[in-house]
């Protein structure tokens, strides 16, 4: 079976190649970054706020302190990206192309961004904003939480089993409606999985 490099190769002729490259504090709203495949490129502190990456390929990228609010990503590729201290707010991670669909979050704002019917096990958000986030339906098996809040998250027919959310707070978790065999929780956390009962808890 053919990996993704291999397919999106066979294009690199034809489209914009760009590998190995580091862009510094560029202002991608007034200069579009141009549509093409970026294989193992680094974006520190850029801002794509509200700019158009759709259909274009991220291999093995690494985006710091970078604004990437309200980026559209529609049939983007993103595999084995990597997001340290960036802003994404209102982000639909649901449009992405799905194949090879593969990142982590450290220290990110992702308020009100979307993952509805995503695939990502095994997707690491460490310290992270995850407010009013949707995950629909998501795949998240052994996802990992670290330090995350998902106040007003939307968690319904999601898979979370073996996901840890030990360190994770504020959320609300319906265990009737998603899947949680062998979720990690702490003591702490037992509350969010109870609130549809409106009782009261107290440790």
């Amino acid at each position: 079976m053919k990996t993704i490099r291999e397919l999106s190769n066979k294009k690199s002729m034809a489209d914009n190649y760009i590998q190995d490259k580091t862009f510094d504090k560029n202002n991608f709203t007034q200069e579009p970054l141009a549509e093409g495949e970026y294989d193992n490129c680094i974006f520190n502190h850029c801002n794509f706020s509200e700019t158009e990456l759709s259909a274009s390929r991220f291999l093995d990228c690494t985006f710091n302190e970078c604004n990437l609010s309200l980026v559209k990503l529609h049939k983007t590729v993103l595999q084995d990206i990597a997001f340290k201290n960036c802003k994404m707010l209102g982000i639909r991670f649901d449009d992405c192309s799905d194949f090879g669909l593969s990142f982590c979050f450290e220290g990110c704002t992702l308020n009100h961004s979307s993952f509805y019917k995503t695939k990502i096990k095994k997707t690491v958000f460490k310290n992270a904003q995850l407010q009013e986030c949707d995950f629909t339906e998501a795949d998240l098996t052994q996802a990992v939480f670290a330090d995350c809040d998902l106040k007003n998250a939307h968690f319904e027919a999601t898979i979370l089993e073996k996901a840890d959310l030990r360190t994770a707070y504020n959320y609300t978790i319906n265990p009737e409606l998603n899947k949680i065999k062998k979720t990690k929780f702490s003591v702490n956390g037992i509350a969010g999985l109870l609130d549809k009962y409106d009782i009261d808890i107290e440790f």
